[in-house]
């Protein structure tokens, strides 16, 4: 895999109903249209996560349906919805086995195989918090789970359901939020339980080529101590950390099997120390839809090596939609900033076409929504420019920016930073605010000999013209409208 990976989210079940409708057929994993993997491919997508291809439960289901919260998100995003439209959530696992709607025993493999000709890897979820309240281990392994006792019990009802066995169990629980109550929580400080995950994930290794891994540092045993200390009593803390463990072993059968994280609070690298490749950057997320560019360029200037393992996004199915939270101007700079950051970059199903509605994850229908033919140019550009050789084994380097005049701060709304492989620069400037901005952008190279230098703007096609001896002495002027972005590469004449 290069570096600075391309990845593809898409809702496994919406995707093959979407097919299925556009081919006027059923059509499973196993028999998508090659077209439709050579599309992805040749938009520079190096990696495709299908969300939720996994056996959902019963049990979960009939939650999803009864949730006054859920209902009302179902009516907002699809009016007229029917229960036929709702689906378990794909968070409530009943078993790591493929969904029946997406195919039969076999198709994921094949489906990889199919994929990693054309060079793409397969991403699956897993689930390491919690699985379905229904979930066969409830049954046969009670003991995996946190059980409710005393005084916890009483004071927290809610917190705890009884199984269909007769014990006690624990919901999984965000400890900011209500527990989920489709799920049953796991005990991190049972081995027994560890060690059947990892045989979970080793069978999950011969099917795919990584996993996203929901909610990751919840398994932290600092983090499950404080949560479920008191219920887990008669277990010692473990020595190690489950994930240090779990990528160890699997990684010692599949080396190059990739290992992403969801994280927040602060845990990414903690995350990053126990072995994930790569873990959700959130903190870049929240500076670039509620912050100023200053805060943007602070996280960006932090830790290169931290940049490169995580992951950036503006979207994905647990946030609002792109061009519904940031606006399509804002949702296009920000877009540019993290399609040109090192690290992996995610886009999510319907993010390129400017789709504005948030499905919740228990649907299984979409709405019918009109495409933004502006967003789906700039993404074809962008695509196209981002998945060029020198954004994923080039050298990056983050711009200084100076103020234009005297008392003109409009510069520290700007961001820029450059990309040199070989020969080769393209150089990115981004007006990360609502009003025009002006700076100077200290280059990391000299210019030696000629006339001028031709900057071309591969977003619009337009050539600026700089002299050489402007660009060694004071660096390259910008001076950007709203929103308003270059991505460049220099020639010298």
């Amino acid at each position: 895999m290069k570096s600075n990976p391309h990845l593809y989210e898409a809702s496994a079940r919406l995707f093959i109903r979407r097919l299925s409708e556009r081919y006027g057929r059923t059509v499973t994993l196993d028999s998508v249209p090659e077209e439709e993997w050579e599309t992805l491919k040749d938009r520079g997508f190096d990696l495709l996560w299908l969300m939720g291809v996994w056996r959902r439960s019963a049990a979960a289901r009939s939650e999803a349906l009864v949730n006054t919260g859920l209902r009302r998100e179902y009516g907002e995003a699809l009016p007229g919805w029917k229960e036929e439209d709702i689906a378990g959530s794909p968070y409530a696992i009943y078993g790591y086995e493929i969904d029946s709607y997406l195919g039969t025993a076999g198709d994921l493999a094949r489906l990889k195989s199919r994929l990693n000709s054309l060079g793409i890897g397969l991403i699956v979820d897993f689930v390491p918090n919690h699985l379905a309240s229904d979930h066969p281990w409830t049954l046969s392994h009670p003991q995996r789970f946190v059980t409710g006792r005393g005084a916890v019990l009483e004071r927290h009802p809610e917190w705890f359901f009884r199984a269909a066995g007769g014990a006690w169990l624990a919901h999984g629980r965000d400890p900011n939020f209500p527990p989920w109550t489709d799920t049953a929580q796991m005990n991190f400080f049972s081995d027994d339980l560890r060690q059947a995950l990892i045989r979970e994930l080793l069978r999950i290794a011969e099917i795919a080529d990584g996993v996203r891994c929901d909610m990751a540092m919840l398994t932290l045993n600092s983090i499950f101590e404080i949560v479920w200390g008191e219920m887990v009593r008669d277990y010692s803390v473990p020595k190690t950390e489950f994930w240090v463990e779990t990528i160890d072993r699997v990684k010692q059968r599949y080396p190059h099997f990739l290992f992403l994280s969801e994280a927040y609070w602060g845990y990414e690298r903690k995350l990053q120390e126990c072995g994930f490749d790569f873990t959700y950057d959130k903190a870049l997320y929240d500076r670039l839809r509620y912050s100023a560019a200053s805060d943007v360029r602070q996280h960006l200037a932090s830790d290169e090596g931290y940049l490169k393992r995580s992951v950036h996004f503006i979207e994905n199915h647990d946030e609002a939609r792109a061009a519904t939270a940031f606006g399509r101007e804002r949702s296009m700079a920000a877009a540019i900033i993290i399609a040109t950051t090192p690290g992996m970059r995610l886009f999510h199903d319907g993010q390129l076409e400017g789709k504005r509605l948030r499905l919740p994850v228990q649907l299984t229908r979409a709405p019918e929504e009109t495409a933004d033919p502006e967003i789906i140019r700039f993404y074809d550009r962008l695509l196209k420019i981002s998945g060029s050789e020198i954004f994923h084994e080039g050298k990056w380097k983050l711009f200084e920016i100076a103020s234009a005049w005297p008392g003109n701060e409009s510069h520290q709304n700007l961001l820029g930073w450059s990309w040199i492989h070989g020969d080769q620069i393209k150089t990115v400037v981004v007006n990360y605010s609502p009003h025009q901005a002006q700076g100077w952008l200290k280059l990391p190279r000299a210019w030696n000999g000629g006339k001028s230098v031709f900057f071309l703007d591969e977003l619009t096609g337009l050539v600026h013209d700089r002299n050489p001896l402007e660009l060694n002495q004071k660096g390259l002027y910008a001076d950007l409208a709203p929103w308003q972005s270059h991505i460049m590469s220099a020639a010298l004449y």
